[in-house]
């Protein structure tokens, strides 16, 4: 079964994601527990915490199929040792509000060397960090999102996901969420099925689909290898649609989070309707 959503906003409670979710048709989402633009956030309340829960048994929503974002401030792979701290601190704190709310994933951008250390330096404290957070926190997967490569980002190739899942000690708590926006800007073609099919074939061989935890399904702005990072709306951009109708019919992406991260929230709905229209019966 595929299980399909958006980024919802929680602006006003966590528990509001619940019903923005709903409002769209989706039977997934993704959301920020705190603001993504701050170091420091209030902690959950606990009747904030039970209404999120309560919402999303009465609304039918697993917490399998949840996949919160943490901040963007966030660099795991920081080369200044009190960036780092502080990143790691922030990371702890993003997945106990997960282990709060009874969510079992986190996905997160690995994190970027800033031109001041190495690739590989930078790649080992990234799973250095992981260690430290599944050992503070139980239960919650470490979610690494592939990035477009922007600017010194790590994590827009798979051999950068391969080697930090590698350097992590526990590997049922660590998996990955492609972006199909930054899979395209990162040079991955995507943008017909035979090509779709050779990019998974790849990550398949070089990570593993038993990695793979979700999916942020998203057009983009921007040409093939751009390394920029700019989301699009589904039938509209650079990338086409064939890649979705790909994802929509393999089995290898079901009973998994595919959320939309696209530009026009009020289209939410009719892009979910869009994607269930390109399934075909098994």
């Amino acid at each position: 079964m595929k299980y399909i959503g958006a980024h919802v906003s929680a602006s006003g409670g966590v528990e509001n994601a619940v019903l923005r979710a709903v409002e769209i048709g989706a039977n997934a989402f993704a959301l920020f527990t705190k603001n993504q633009r701050q170091w420091q956030a209030p902690a959950l309340k606990s009747d904030n915490i039970e209404k999120f829960k309560r919402f999303c048994q009465v609304h039918h929503f697993s917490l399998d199929y949840i996949l919160p974002h943490d901040s963007y401030l966030i660099n795991l792979g920081s080369p200044d040792a009190e960036n780092l701290k502080k990143s790691r601190s922030a990371f702890i704190d993003e997945m106990v509000r997960c282990d709060q709310l009874g969510l079992k994933l986190l996905n997160f951008h690995p994190g970027s060397h800033l031109n001041k250390i190495s690739e590989s330096a930078c790649l080992a404290r990234i799973a250095e960090s992981i260690n430290l957070a599944i050992e503070a926190v139980p239960n919650v997967v470490a979610v690494i999102e592939n990035t477009a490569g922007q600017g010194s980002n790590l994590g827009w190739r798979f051999e950068h996901l391969a080697e930090i899942i590698q350097q992590v000690e526990n590997k049922q708590r660590v998996g990955v969420c492609l972006d199909t926006c930054h899979l395209f800007s990162a040079g991955y073609d995507i943008s017909s099925f035979h090509q779709a099919e050779k990019v998974f074939a790849e990550f398949e061989q070089v990570v593993g689909f038993n990695f793979l935890r979700g999916m942020h399904l998203n057009g983009s702005k921007t040409p093939l290898a751009s390394r920029v990072d700019r989301h699009h709306i589904l039938q509209d951009g650079t990338i086409g649609t064939e890649v979705f109708q790909f994802i929509m019919n393999d089995p290898r992406f079901d009973d998994k989070p595919l959320i939309l991260e696209t530009i026009q929230p009020e289209i939410w709905q009719d892009e979910i309707t869009f994607l269930r229209s390109l399934e075909q019966a098994r």
